[in-house]
C-alpha cells in the first residue's frame, strides 16, 4: 500500500521530517518531555506541544504532520433532521460509560456525554467541560478549572461533584468495567464548585488523551448523578442523561436511539442539527439499500461490510472517506479447548513448542493465510497484524513483526505442527465453531476456507448477534472467535484492556474454578505492560511495549489477524467537517445537512 508521504513534493517532505525530529528532542528523564508548564496548559495546546505531547506518548507518526485533507462543501443552513445507519448491530446495548464495551457505543455517547477534554482530528485532547488546566513541574499535579453554567440536559447544574462522583463510581470495578484506566490517578480533590485536582503517581504524557477524554477513555466520561438515581443504572444504559450537544429523547432495545439538540449546550453554536435518528442495522444489503434510497444520509457503527466499499465509491451521490484506524482484528482460540488446550503461559516459548496443545494453536495462526484474508475479505484494505498495537500507534507499531513473529504465516510449518499435534492435514480434529455477528459472517467464511484449504480444518459459523457474542466471549463459551478492538489511540488500549490476566476482555466472566485465565496469560507481560503505563522515557516505554507485543504474538495469545481503514460513507448533501474526521467517531455536533 502506497504512503501519502511518498507523494509529496520535497520541501514538504523535509519541513515534516524537521517537525518529527524536533517532537522528539527532548531528555526522556524529563517528567514534562522538555515543555514548559506553562505550555501543557490548556485549553488549547500549541502545534509544538502538540507534537511534543504526541511523541512523548509514542503516537507520533508522520501521518499526523501531513497536511489536513479539506473538502470545499456547499453552503449549507444549520437545523434538519438526519437519518444514520449503525452498521452491523442489531441493538445498542447500553450507552452507560462504565459499561459501553465497543466502539459503536461511545460513538453515540461522544455526541450526549462530556468529558473534561475531548479529542479532535489530530488525536489530541482539547477542553470540554475544562475551560483550562495548568501542570505542576513534576508533571505530577494537573489543576482543572471547570466550565460555569453548564447544566444536564435535566437541568441539574455540572459542578466538581459530578467529576468526583465520575471518578469514584468509575474508579470501583464492581461498577465500571473501565477502572483500571485510573490506575495511575493517585487522588482526585475538590477544591471548589469548579476547580479539580488530579494527582497522579507518575508522569503521563497520555493523560487527557486517555484517562479525560470523552469517547475512548469511558472513565472520566461524566455522568449525571441526578440522572442516575432518577432512571437507575438500566434505563440510564438506555437514556443516558449528560451535558453533550444532544440528548436522548428516546431509545428501546432493537430500536433507534433519537437524539434531539440540547438547546441549553455550552458552545451556542453547536450542534447545527435539530435532531438524529441513529437505526440499528445487522446486515449488509439492507444497509446498503437504505443509504442508496437516501433513507439514512451517514453510516456509523460497526466497520461497514468490505464487499460494499467500491460499491459506494462508485455512487456519485456519497463520499466514502478512507484514514487509518486504529484498532487491530483477531482469530481468539480458546486454551482450555482440548485441542488447543495451553494451562500455562508462563513456561518458556521453548517448552510450549513441545506441548501438543499450543502445536496446534500456534498451526491454526501460522496457517492463517493474512494477505489472503485481507484480499478476499477485505477487498485489499487493511494491514496484515500480528499483534494488538496498530499503525496509528507511531513508532510503537514495529513492522518486523511480520517477518519475526512466531505466527508469521508459513504453510509448510503450519503443517508440519499440526502433525506432530496429532493432526495431520486436519484429521481428527473435530470440527471448530467460529463465533460471529451476521455482519462478519462474509469475511468469517473467508476465515473458515483459508484454514481449510491450508491445514485441512473444518470451521463451522456460529452466527450470533453482538450482545450473545459478548456475552460468550467474555464467559469463554467458545471454540474460536472473529473479535477486534477499535478507537485505539494509546498502546495502553491494545495492551492493558486485552493482554494482561485481569484485562477487562480476557475472560472477566468465566468460571474461575474451572479456567484460572481466560484467553492468555502471562506473569512477564503482565509486569511489562504495567511498567509501560508509568513509563515517560519515551524509548524504554516502547521497547516495553514492543516486548510484550511480541510476546502475545509469540505465545499465540491470539491469531492476529489485521489492521482495517477507518471508513466514513455519508450523502454529498451531508457537509461532514474535516476538524470533526476523527478516526473511530463520528461526532455530529458540526455537521449539517442539505434540505
Amino acid at each position: 500500500m502506497k504512503k501519502p508521504f511518498d507523494n509529496l513534493p520535497d520541501d514538504l517532505k523535509a519541513r515534516i521530517q524537521d517537525e518529527f525530529r524536533e517532537a522528539h528532542d527532548f531528555d526522556p528523564r524529563d517528567p514534562l518531555f522538555g515543555l514548559s508548564p506553562k505550555s501543557l496548559g490548556g485549553p488549547q495546546l500549541s502545534r509544538r506541544t502538540v507534537l511534543r505531547l504526541l511523541a512523548a506518548a509514542g503516537t507520533l507518526s508522520l501521518t499526523h504532520l501531513l497536511p489536513r485533507a479539506s473538502r470545499t462543501a456547499t453552503a449549507q443552513a444549520a437545523g434538519g433532521e438526519l437519518s444514520a445507519g449503525w452498521a452491523g448491530v442489531g441493538e445498542i446495548r447500553t450507552l452507560d460509560p462504565a459499561q459501553m464495551n465497543q466502539v459503536l457505543q461511545f460513538q453515540i455517547t461522544s455526541n450526549v456525554l462530556s468529558g473534561l477534554t475531548h479529542i479532535n482530528a489530530d488525536l489530541i485532547a482539547e477542553g470540554d467541560l475544562a475551560m483550562d488546566w495548568s501542570v505542576s513541574d513534576d508533571g505530577l499535579v494537573w489543576t482543572f478549572n471547570l466550565r460555569k453554567g453548564v447544566t444536564f440536559h435535566n437541568g441539574d447544574a455540572f459542578t466538581a461533584d459530578d467529576v468526583l462522583f465520575t471518578y469514584n463510581r468509575s474508579k470501583d470495578p464492581n461498577q465500571s468495567i473501565h477502572s483500571r484506566v485510573l490506575d495511575n490517578v493517585q487522588s482526585l480533590e475538590k477544591v471548589d464548585d469548579h476547580t479539580v485536582v488530579f494527582t497522579l503517581a507518575a508522569p503521563q504524557a497520555s493523560f487527557l488523551t486517555k484517562t479525560l477524554e470523552r469517547a475512548s477513555g469511558r472513565a472520566m466520561t461524566i455522568v449525571s448523578r441526578g440522572g442516575l438515581e432518577q432512571l437507575g443504572p438500566e434505563q440510564y444504559g438506555l437514556t443516558p442523561v449528560g451535558t453533550g450537544p444532544f440528548r436522548v429523547v428516546e431509545h428501546q432495545l432493537g430500536q433507534a436511539v433519537v437524539l434531539e439538540k440540547f438547546k441549553n449546550y455550552y458552545d451556542p453554536q453547536r450542534p447545527k442539527l435539530d435532531k438524529v435518528t441513529i437505526q440499528p442495522i445487522i446486515d449488509p444489503e439492507p444497509l446498503a439499500a437504505a443509504m442508496e434510497a437516501g433513507d439514512i444520509q451517514i453510516i456509523g457503527g460497526n466497520p461497514i461490510a468490505a464487499e460494499l466499499i467500491d460499491r459506494f465509491v462508485a455512487n456519485p451521490d456519497l463520499v466514502v472517506d478512507e484514514v487509518p484506524a486504529p484498532g487491530f482484528q483477531s482469530v481468539w482460540i480458546n486454551p482450555w479447548l482440548e485441542p488447543f488446550k495451553v494451562t500455562d503461559f508462563n513456561k518458556p516459548l521453548e517448552e510450549l513448542m513441545e506441548e501438543s496443545g499450543f502445536k496446534a494453536r500456534l498451526a491454526l495462526a501460522k496457517g492463517l493465510e493474512r494477505e489472503r484474508y485481507i484480499q478476499q475479505a477485505q477487498f485489499g484494505r487493511g494491514i496484515p497484524a500480528y499483534g494488538t498495537i496498530n499503525p496509528a500507534m507511531g513508532f510503537y507499531f514495529e513492522e518486523a513483526l511480520d517477518r519475526e513473529s512466531n505466527q508469521r504465516f508459513d504453510l509448510e510449518a503450519a503443517q508440519e505442527l499440526l502433525a506432530d499435534a496429532g493432526f495431520p492435514d486436519g484429521e481428527g480434529l473435530p470440527a471448530l465453531k467460529l463465533l460471529v455477528t451476521p455482519a462478519g459472517r462474509r469475511e468469517a467464511m473467508v476465515v473458515a476456507n483459508i484454514l481449510n484449504r491450508n491445514l485441512g480444518i473444518n470451521v463451522e459459523l456460529d452466527v450470533k448477534d453482538f450482545p450473545v457474542l459478548i456475552d460468550q466471549f467474555n464467559s469463554m463459551n467458545w471454540d474460536l472467535v472473529r473479535l477486534g478492538s477499535g478507537g485505539d489511540y494509546d498502546p495502553d488500549d491494545g495492551l492493558v484492556d486485552w493482554m494482561q490476566t485481569e484485562s477487562k476482555f480476557n475472560g472477566r466472566n468465566r468460571d474461575k474454578d474451572q479456567m484460572p485465565f481466560g484467553f492468555f496469560s502471562s506473569e512477564e507481560v503482565d509486569g511489562l505492560i504495567r511498567e509501560q503505563s508509568v513509563t515517560a522515557d519515551l524509548e524504554k516505554r516502547r521497547e516495553l511495549v514492543r516486548q510484550a507485543n511480541r510476546i502475545t504474538s509469540d505465545k499465540v495469545a491470539g491469531a492476529f489477524l489485521y489492521h482495517p481503514l477507518d471508513i466514513l460513507v455519508h450523502h454529498q448533501r451531508v457537509n461532514f467537517p474535516v476538524e470533526s474526521r476523527i478516526p473511530g467517531l463520528v461526532d455530529l455536533d458540526r455537521v449539517t445537512i442539505a434540505g
